[in-house]
């Protein structure tokens, strides 16, 4: 199915075009990008690439609709995303191929997570524009929080819809105009979601797509005067060359960048629950999540019956084609990506670290593709380059503690702060240790994600939040009205109907 879908791509249009002012454009270049499938490591499909003129235009495009977009009653907004949200569950299993197909996610994954939690953004965006004060009163002062304005959206390709959702979402829900910059080696996802976007009716240059690569339309995004907000998921270089880019015109930049996190075993957890889980969470998504807890970090006194069940559990894992129903883990999503596990499974070997399964090379059986052994290292100390270093594979580190002070030490010891997790039996315990971790996320004995949970980084690991109110306040700018007189129940006569 996902060649089927790129062949009505093509046979449409839609792979030679960008998405600006509300219709499907040439591009002002001739740049072109290949889309590989990381199981053949074969090109399925070739991409129009736009550049910085393109990006002018579309930052045109969403200037001119701003005024009127951002002056619409947030109902009316609401009511749009609830259209999107409805056309992304209607197309769910053609998002899924697509993802599947450009980044090499197991398909049963790509239809329980990629996509039914990329919807969840939407749903949230469209409740919230609904029930957001965005008027408030603090004695004859009106406080008002109003759209920032036209926002550049720079998303990867490691959750390639899930992370377009969670900006364009709140980014709208607020009154804002975005141009979205999808990565150029996921960019299939984002073609299927701006013929959504097309179908549900969003007014003209509220929403833009521009396909390219970062040194090129980023680059232009981050630089050009006329956009008022970069929000960028990707990997901490990528996060500190936007933030220098934008420097000079003072834009807003929020930034959800790398992470390293800790996954603290406490000496009462349940290890039979909690080690297969944590294997689990840390090589979720091959190990592609910037969140995913890749350091195991346990009581030395129960080390060897830890290192037993995450061999079983990581055992367990079925490798392989990712079209696949029985498939739970395919390959990494690029070849880049693929040298870079390697390189990082052999510094571990380098540096002393014992291998408690996994290691280098493909899995048996896959002599083809960007396939990866789901590999656990013990003996690992906190200063080592795969303690420290985020390699994003399916690589997990297990790192021995003799007392709760010490693991918390080596938790926080990193340049990292994006999530954390926790385990054990004593709620009030792991609550305390939670409190002690310094991350933006910490997760107590895995509990349901939330897409009302604010998600962002401590140091390095970037600035501001996505998902949940905090993510629609990112969008948003606070202006206050002093003078104003509130008759009970309205709003002292200072806003149009919109906003009561």
């Amino acid at each position: 199915m996902g060649t089927a879908i790129i062949e009505r791509l093509a046979c449409e249009g839609r792979l030679d075009r960008l998405f600006i002012g509300g219709e499907w454009v040439l591009p002002a270049g001739q740049g072109r990008g290949a889309v590989v499938d990381p199981s053949t490591e074969e090109p399925v499909a070739d991409i129009a690439l736009g550049n910085a003129q393109d990006v002018a235009v579309a930052v045109a495009a969403a200037r001119r609709a701003f005024a009127s977009w951002s002056a619409s009653s947030p109902q009316s907004r609401a009511v749009l995303l609830d259209r999107v949200h409805g056309l992304i569950l209607q197309r769910a299993e053609s998002f899924a191929q697509a993802i599947s197909q450009e980044m090499g996610c197991a398909i049963s994954v790509a239809r329980a997570a990629q996509v039914p939690i990329a919807a969840e953004h939407i749903r949230v965006a469209r409740d919230l524009a609904g029930s957001y004060p965005f008027l408030t009163h603090r004695g004859s002062t009106a406080i008002l929080r109003e759209a920032i304005g036209v926002c550049g959206l720079i998303t990867p390709w490691n959750w390639p819809l899930y992370q377009i959702t969670a900006k364009v979402g709140p980014a709208l829900a607020a009154g804002c105009t975005v141009v979205l910059k999808p990565s150029e080696l996921s960019p299939l996802s984002a073609l299927l979601f701006a013929e959504v976007m097309h179908e549900a009716g969003i007014p003209a240059g509220v929403f833009n797509l521009v396909n390219g690569e970062g040194p090129e339309v980023g680059a232009a995004l981050a630089t050009h005067p006329d956009v008022d907000m970069i929000s960028i998921t990707g990997s901490t270089r990528a996060g500190v060359l936007v933030a220098q880019a934008a420097a000079p015109t003072v834009k807003r930049v929020a930034q959800e960048l790398g992470g390293k996190s800790p996954n603290l075993i406490l000496p009462d957890a349940a290890l039979a629950r909690a080690i297969p889980a944590a294997v689990a969470a840390g090589l979720r998504n091959v190990g592609q999540s910037c969140s995913a807890p890749t350091r195991m970090i346990v009581p030395r006194e129960r080390l060897a019956e830890v290192e037993r069940i995450a061999c079983e559990a990581a055992s367990a894992l079925v490798v392989g084609d990712p079209r696949s129903p029985q498939t739970t883990h395919g390959p990494v999503a690029n070849r880049a990506q693929f040298e870079r596990v390697q390189e990082m499974i052999g510094a571990g070997i380098a540096e002393g670290a014992r291998l408690v399964c996994g290691g280098l090379g493909r899995p048996k059986g896959l002599e083809r593709g960007f396939y990866v052994r789901p590999t656990l290292f013990s003996g690992v100390q906190p200063q080592m380059r795969i303690a420290q270093e985020e390699i994003f594979g399916p690589v997990l580190v297990i790192i021995a503690y003799d007392n709760v002070d010490e693991a918390v030490e080596i938790a926080n010891g990193t340049v990292y702060g994006l999530g954390a997790h926790v385990q054990g039996q004593d709620l009030a315990a792991a609550r305390a240790v939670a409190l002690r971790i310094r991350s933006g996320q910490v997760h107590i004995n895995n509990p349901p994600w939330s897409p009302h949970a604010p998600f962002g980084g401590y140091k390095r690991s970037g600035n501001g939040r996505e998902y949940g109110v905090e993510g629609l306040e990112e969008y948003l700018e606070t202006k206050a009205i002093l003078g104003c007189s509130q008759a009970p129940g309205g709003d002292g006569g200072l806003m149009p109907t919109p906003w009561q």
